[in-house]
């Protein structure tokens, strides 16, 4: 199997050490493997997007050393991708149009799952307001969904009654992350999906998509995710620090050490060749393919 692997950062604001240590892990992985690593922006939510950010983003990824293969894919431009794979749900049955609002969802829902209210179906069974643009959910199957997850093991989830039927088009036009991630992901061949375990409750649904799409699973590693001080996960939202630009090495080893790599005093004051060099020897590659 040639090894493609991707880090897909979203523009919502700059690279933090959260961000650093998903794209570490996905990158030693790839390269362990002698494989491929892909940089994909996930520029679909264009209302949260940071002005400059994709910028941002990729010029701190080439300041910490990270090289990826052929050009950067950005989802901003793949909505007709995401539109066929739509149609095609929509000639098997297994989407339907939903006009309910959030409020509504709420005050109806007699269930919760683990991202909040599950979704009753309301669309499902009685006619949209036609006055509306409707979002599109997946119908989803009542099944049992299990994948072997490199690093934690074998997993398992509902997903009708711990997630719902979901969205894979909002009402304002654009195409939800669960569906966009896949269809990237089966065009850009990616075998290897290593990610942050804040989104673990994630690969379920995006199965269930790739086995209506008739796509491939890859096999995935969800890693350890990076919290502040008060338990939160480090993220933009909770104001996480943006990587500096200096002091290259000593971030990485701090990366390289979060996730048990143990790197050696020196590598704080090697380059960022060298440290790429060590990490990518002493990552267990054997793990992941």
């Amino acid at each position: 199997m040639q090894y493609i692997g991707r880090f897909a950062p979203s523009p919502t604001g700059p690279l933090h050490f959260g961000s650093l240590v998903a794209a570490v892990a996905s990158y030693c992985d790839a390269k362990a493997n002698q494989g491929q690593w892909l940089l994909r922006i996930e520029d679909l939510d264009r209302p949260r997007e940071v002005v400059g950010a994709s910028d941002d983003i990729i010029y701190t990824l080439q300041a910490y050393g990270f090289v990826w293969d052929g050009d950067i894919l950005y989802q901003s431009a793949r909505s007709t991708a995401y539109q066929t794979a739509l149609d095609e749900l929509k000639l098997q049955g297994m989407v339907y149009p939903c006009t309910c609002s959030r409020k509504t969802i709420t005050d109806t829902a007699e269930q919760k799952g683990i991202e909040g209210a599950i979704y009753p179906q309301t669309c499902l069974h009685q006619t949209i307001d036609l006055n509306k643009t409707p979002a599109w959910r997946f119908k989803t199957p009542d099944q049992e969904t299990r994948f072997n997850d490199m690093a934690l093991g074998l997993q398992s989830q509902q997903v009708a009654t711990e997630i719902g039927d979901f969205v894979i088009k909002r009402a304002d036009g654009l195409f939800a992350y669960q569906l966009a991630v896949i269809v990237d992901d089966a065009a850009q061949g990616v075998t290897h999906v290593v990610r942050g375990a804040d989104l673990l409750t994630s690969t379920a649904r995006q199965i269930l998509l790739q086995d209506a799409l008739g796509f491939t699973h890859p096999i995935y590693r969800h890693t350890p995710i990076v919290m502040n001080t008060l338990g939160q996960k480090l993220s933009k939202q909770t104001q996480a620090e943006p990587l500096p630009l200096d002091s290259v090495s000593t971030h990485l080893c701090r990366a390289f050490d979060f996730l048990t790599l143990n790197p050696p005093a020196y590598l704080v004051s090697a380059t960022s060749n060298d440290c790429w060099e060590w990490a990518i020897q002493a990552w267990p590659a054997s793990s992941s393919i």
